[in-house]
């Protein structure tokens, strides 16, 4: 081991090796901790939204509006690609922020037919204050991990991800 003390993905490790010692368990040193980061991660995420009073897929909504720029609106296919959801979720999602005055629908000035959704001034202000906390509470799960270090697990990350999400 490289890393500093033994954590619970080292213990069950260790006891596959000694229950299926012809078993290469190396996948689970890097999976089960990202699994188990995640969980963590989670819980963090799910306190910084319930702070704001969002559900999880209210504030990536909102969020990807927001990161889009003024006017701040898209149309709902570019809500689905990135928010990985159908079309009948992404218009109950869309419903029901409508609802809370959080987005609101509009009539693209380029072409009527279509549709697009924007923040609202209220879903601005809400969308900002959340990502506000998710950031405070993600910079607290990295506060022991040199910069250095962090940027180096973002790359070993990204290039995990990479086959999961390039458009080849």
């Amino acid at each position: 081991m490289t890393g500093e003390g033994i954590d619970e993905v080292d213990k069950i490790v260790e006891a596959w090796r000694r229950e299926r010692p012809g078993l290469d368990v190396t996948p689970l040193e890097v999976l089960s901790r990202v699994s188990r980061l995640a969980k963590h991660l989670d819980v963090a995420r799910r306190a910084a939204f319930t702070a704001s009073a969002l559900e999880h897929w209210e504030f990536d909504v909102l969020a990807a509006l927001r990161r889009s720029g003024r006017p701040y609106q898209l149309m709902p296919g570019d809500l689905i690609r990135q928010t990985m959801v159908t079309s009948g979720t992404m218009t109950n999602r869309v419903d029901r922020l409508a609802r809370r005055e959080l987005v609101e629908r509009a009539s693209s000035p380029k072409d009527r037919r279509t549709v697009l959704v924007g923040l609202t001034p209220a879903g601005i202000d809400l969308i900002d204050t959340a990502m506000e906390r998710l950031i405070e509470h993600e910079r607290e799960i990295l506060n022991d991990l040199p910069h250095e270090d962090q940027r180096r697990l973002a790359d070993t990350l990204r290039a995990l991800l990479m086959p999961f999400e390039s458009d080849h």
